[in-house]
């Protein structure tokens, strides 16, 4: 099993979801996050005076998946996410040890 991070532009979720729901995956968490990269923030105007807005809006999902739906998750993000703008996001894999599910005690690809 493998954890799928990835960090995306806000209006873009509704897209991923839909994409993710598509390749059978049916639980993700999402939590709206800020942070900058090679965007490095922008300057606005508010009432006449500019300001740097160095920390972007930006949504984290994640979501456990079995190996043999990784590449098939991942290819889904990407074609999704994607704008050809700067700033579309990274995604992360890690190593998932375990899972289990609180309710009935499955643990394993079942949990999930």
């Amino acid at each position: 099993m493998k954890r799928i991070e990835a960090v995306i532009k806000p209006f873009k979720l509704d897209d991923v979801r839909e994409a993710l729901m598509k390749t059978g995956l049916r639980g993700m968490t999402v939590t709206e996050v800020r942070g900058f990269g090679r965007q490095k923030g922008h300057t606005e105007l508010y009432r006449g005076s500019e300001y740097q807005i160095d920390l972007l809006p930006k949504v984290k999902i994640e979501i456990i998946v079995p190996d043999d739906v990784l590449e098939e998750a991942i290819e889904a993000i990407i074609e999704a996410a994607y704008t050809g703008e700067i700033g579309d996001g990274k995604i992360f894999v890690l190593p998932v040890e375990d899972v289990i599910r609180i309710r009935t005690s499955e643990r394993g690809d079942s949990a999930i």
